[in-house]
């Protein structure tokens, strides 16, 4: 028995043998790993129990509240707007991020996102944002309710005060092959968005070869499950499930998606990107309570008008950035071609991800460098038709020595057909409490 009284062989049992922790052995649990005094090796055993026996919906819920007790929760009630942040369970070429926060600021939300690094083939926010020159991730609270009241947005890392105790169990389930578990990614994500202090939150779910979710019911479950906790911590919850299995937009790296963003910023960019960042946007500005105030509320004439682009220009210099700086570009690329004339009927979004990845523009382990300028261009998407010998993907290159490992990845992404593939909706499903 540890000290206090707090049992964790106790606790371990109970979820080992299917029962329900109490409030009382979640809360000690919690407390006595955070502060070191239960092992690893006893922190690992209850995870691969919680893997196995899963969560009743009250005990995932006071699970998360004490995830968040374990540390601050900010108060963001002083910045002078309705508050409302999203999160993505991540996905290749999902940089709408980007576009979205200025969007959504530019219609009267205040949107504090809280972003992280990528690891393995889908990409982090913070990387992307760190190929703008100057360009800073690291905020204090103060400077990033400072920068709410004055810009509306801001796109910068989660402080170590947020939910301690995820940041160990994370690291933990990593090396445990406890990752998969449902309620343990809806309490992770959750209890960091919740601690964050947002009044309401958009949950974009993927599903596809490229994302971490590639069936459907398991997605709307997770999806299901974070929206519940999100409510029940009264936080108004609201998720999307969208299609990735094709790369989102045109581009996955680092700068090569900053460019893409600006793209629809400016308001172009590629029809899926604007789509999914549009239909967020939707989300947001609801659940915020704006969407009655007309145009200037409308997230499509935010981008029409320049005002989305204006709040970004303000985000990127407010925290160090350059604005007007050019982005980064490759020393080298390579095309790969079609093999024959048609229409590409299949882009594997898992692929494409891999590809960028192993040429530099991911990371394996948290501490591993990532470029700038490595990426990949989908030159012809599905549906689109391509001539024989005509560019499907373009690499940029910035470590020729990675360039082979890169096309090994890419040797089936891609198939190549006499028609074009029966169009598929990118939202698949809205869920609400």
């Amino acid at each position: 028995m540890s000290p206090g009284g707090f049992d964790v062989i106790d606790v371990i049992r109970t979820k080992r043998d299917g029962d329900r922790l109490s409030d009382d052995q979640i809360r000690g649990f919690m407390e006595a790993y955070t502060s070191g005094r239960v092992a690893d090796e006893q922190a690992s055993s209850l995870l691969m129990a919680i893997f196995w026996r899963g969560m009743a919906p009250t005990e995932l819920s006071t699970w998360t509240a004490a995830m968040i007790a374990s540390g601050q929760r900010l108060d963001l009630s002083g910045v002078g707007r309705p508050t409302v942040d999203k999160h993505s369970t991540g996905g290749v070429g999902d940089k709408v991020s980007l576009p979205l926060v200025p969007l959504v600021a530019a219609c009267g939300a205040a949107v504090p996102q809280l972003s992280g690094r990528g690891l393995g083939h889908t990409g982090g926010t913070l990387d992307k944002m760190e190929s703008i020159a100057g360009w800073r991730a690291g905020l204090e609270p103060a400077a990033m309710i400072e920068a709410l009241r004055k810009v509306g947005c801001v796109i910068c890392a989660a402080g170590a005060g947020l939910a301690p105790a995820d940041r160990k169990l994370y690291a933990l389930r990593d090396v445990t092959a406890t990752v998969e578990s449902i309620p343990l990614i809806a309490s992770s994500i959750m209890s960091k968005k919740i601690a964050e202090g947002t009044d309401a939150l958009v949950l974009d779910v993927k599903v596809g070869t490229g994302a971490f979710m590639s069936d459907v019911g398991r997605a709307r479950q997770l999806a299901e499950t974070m929206v519940a906790l999100g409510t029940a911590a009264g936080v108004r919850t609201t998720a999307l499930l969208t299609a990735m299995d094709t790369p989102l937009g045109r581009t996955a790296g680092n700068a090569v998606e900053v460019a893409e963003s600006l793209e629809v910023l400016a308001g172009g960019g590629p029809a899926d990107l604007v789509e999914i960042t549009l239909a967020l946007a939707r989300e947001m500005v609801a659940l915020a309570g704006l969407s009655d105030a007309g145009p200037a509320s409308d997230p499509a004439a935010a981008l029409a008008d320049g005002r989305a682009l204006a709040v970004w220009r303000e985000m990127v210099a407010v925290q160090g950035g350059d604005p007007d700086a050019p982005l980064p570009v490759a020393r080298a690329g390579h095309v790969v071609r079609a093999p024959r004339a048609g229409y590409v009927t299949r882009l594997d979004a898992r692929a494409v991800g891999i590809a960028a990845w192993r040429l530099g523009a991911g990371r394996a382990r948290k501490e591993d460098p990532v470029s700038a300028v490595a990426g990949i261009r989908c030159v012809a998407k599905p549906g689109e038709a391509v001539e024989v010998g005509g560019p499907v993907l373009e690499l940029a290159i910035d470590d020729p020595g990675r360039l082979d490992a890169a096309l090994a990845a890419l040797e089936a992404a891609f198939d190549i057909g006499p028609e074009p593939p029966p169009p598929t909706p990118l939202i698949i499903d809205r869920i609400t409490a």
